[in-house]
Parts: structure tokens; sequence; C-alpha cells
């Protein structure tokens, strides 16, 4: 049966601008770090991927590296955009990113213009595209000097295989000075992808002022500690979840009993405010309303639809905001 997205998908998603350009993007995107690649059931990719666009999430995060195996991720997207998706491809904002090890050789990974646009390239065959919404810049690379890595996103724009370009896991001094690189380039630079979450405020030590300052939106990976922010490991380390199986995503020597006891407490203010852990700390992320959307990923359909009703709810007051921090200090 061929895929029609629902004709309210606009209905309840309200979409925030990205910086001072004029792209907006929804609160809640969609990662797809996991689930699928490779090794994971195509029909279950494609249902989170239907489902999240009719519930509007108009916004696919993606990179070269991403599966497993590497690549798998986008050559899956492939399939769901020309079975689902292909009549919206104007609806939608798919991104991609070039930095992390994707193939043998000294080219396959780095900030070098060879790297990066070669890179480019191969994503766009795996998906099937003539051009990606975002190209990243995935990490910031020392062995090679940073104009050449902005004007690899410059070229990449202006062969219009990107309409705009970020940047990833950039501290505040690299992100200023690609911002000045490709601002004297021309180049719309409208996003900074920053792992962020209650357990990690890395954007709120001299980031985020620069990103204030440019005009430069955010996207957070990880907001919800890659499930620690969520009720899956409360009590004990489920047999069917990743830390049970080794995986490099969550080991079980990352599941503190100091960091689930500041869980559990934060889980209680959740339930409070009538949400789950996780809707709770997806709202912390999008609270003050200067990171302009969340990342996440699922497993299920559920998952998804209860993550995306995080947006109903992103007021704290102050107490909460004081109690939260307390939590965190403590």
């Amino acid at each position: 049966m061929d895929y029609k997205a629902d004709e309210n998908r606009y209905g309840e998603m309200p979409y925030r601008k990205t910086g001072k350009s004029g792209l907006k993007l929804p609160p809640i995107s969609l990662g797809l770090w996991h689930n699928f690649g490779g090794t994971d059931l195509l029909e279950n990719s494609r249902a989170l991927a239907r489902r999240a666009f009719d519930l509007g999430v108009t916004h696919f995060d993606l990179a070269n590296n991403y599966g497993p195996p590497p690549g798998s991720a986008e050559e899956t997207f492939g399939q769901i955009l020309k079975k689902d998706l292909h009549p919206y491809r104007d609806e939608l904002i798919i991104a991609s990113k070039a930095g992390y090890r994707m193939w043998d050789g000294p080219y396959g990974e780095r900030g070098s213009r060879k790297s990066m646009l070669s890179s480019l390239d191969q994503s766009l065959k795996r998906m099937g595209l003539e051009y990606v919404d975002i190209f990243y810049s995935h990490r910031f690379d020392a062995e090679t000097q940073l104009e050449e890595t902005m004007s690899a996103l410059d070229q990449a724009v202006r062969q219009g295989k990107a309409l705009y370009v970020g940047v990833s896991n950039y501290n505040a001094e690299q992100t200023a000075e690609a911002a000045v690189i490709l601002k004297r380039l021309g180049t719309p630079f409208v996003i900074h992808q920053v792992h962020y979450s209650m357990f990690e405020r890395r954007l709120e030590q001299g980031l985020q002022d620069v990103l204030t300052h440019e005009g430069i939106g955010s996207i957070a990976y990880s907001p919800l500690a890659r499930g620690l922010l969520t009720d899956r490991y409360l009590k004990e380390i489920p047999a069917d979840s990743r830390a049970a199986g080794g995986s490099v995503f969550l080991r079980p020597e990352d599941i503190t009993e100091e960091k689930l006891g500041k869980s559990r407490k934060l889980n209680e203010l959740a339930a409070e405010r009538g949400q789950s852990l996780a809707q709770m700390a997806l709202a912390w992320v999008l609270r003050k309303g200067l990171v302009t959307s969340a990342l996440i990923g699922a497993s299920k359909v559920q998952q998804l639809e209860d993550n995306i009703a995080a947006i109903r709810n992103l007021h704290f007051t102050d107490e909460e905001l004081a109690l939260i921090d307390q939590i965190l200090a403590d």
C-alpha cells in the first residue's frame, strides 16, 4: 500500500527559526544514528520515519558513518525516500555529515576538501538525492586548516549539493573562527550540533554565547543521555538493551549508581509535572528557546510518540529549575 502522509501533520507541531536564518526546524528531530542500519528491520525503520513525518517531524539527521555498518543508515533512508517520502521531498530537511572515519586510507576521515566532498558525493548516492539540506563538518580536525574545511562546505553549497552548512563537536573558539571564515565566503552557517543534556552541559560553557552572537542555531544530540534520562535503566539493565549487549553506544560501566540516583530523583519531579523522565529531559533542553531542536532516536513507534509529546509542556517554574540543578549538583 502506498504511503500517504497525514493531512494534519502540521496541526500541532510548532517550528523554530534556526538562529537568524529563515530555516525552521521542529523542536524534536529524528536522528538515524541507530535503528536504521543494515542490521535493523527495514519495515520498522520505515514505520518510524513515516510516523515521525505524520506527527510533523520534518527533520531527519544522518551522517556518512551511521549504521551499523557505516553507510547503511543512509542506504536505508534512501529506500524510505524511494518507497514513502519521495513525494514530500520539498517538505523535508535532510542532513548529513563527514569527518569521522568512513573508509580506508588517508581520505576516509577528517576535514580535508578531498575527504569532505568525496564523502558528500557518496552520501548523496546512497540516499538517491541531488542535495542535502544541511551538510556538517562532523568534528574539528586539528590536522587540517580550518579554512580548508570551511571552504569545502562552501563549495558544497556553490555546487548545489547542500543548501546550508553546520558544524558539530566544535568548541566555542573553533565555532567562532569557523563563523568568521564562512561569513567571508558568504555561505549560510546556520546550525551547530552539540552534545547537550542535563548530564552534559558544554553548550553552557561559552559556546551558547558564540552561537547567540553569530546568529547560529543549535541542535542537541543525546538529550536523553543515551537512555540514562529515561525510565529504561532506573531499576536494572534490561536484557534487550544496548548496554546489556555490550554496545559502545552505552556500556554497563556508564550506568553508575550516582547517575541512576540522580535519574530517580529527576523521575520523581517529572511525575509531578505529569511527564515521563524522557519528556521532561527533552523539555529541559528546549526550555529557553535557545536550542532550536533536540535529536531523538527511537526503536519503537510508541517510544517515538511519547518523546514527541514532550512539546506539550516546555514550561518550568523557577523552583523546578532550581531543584533540577540541586539534584544534578548533589
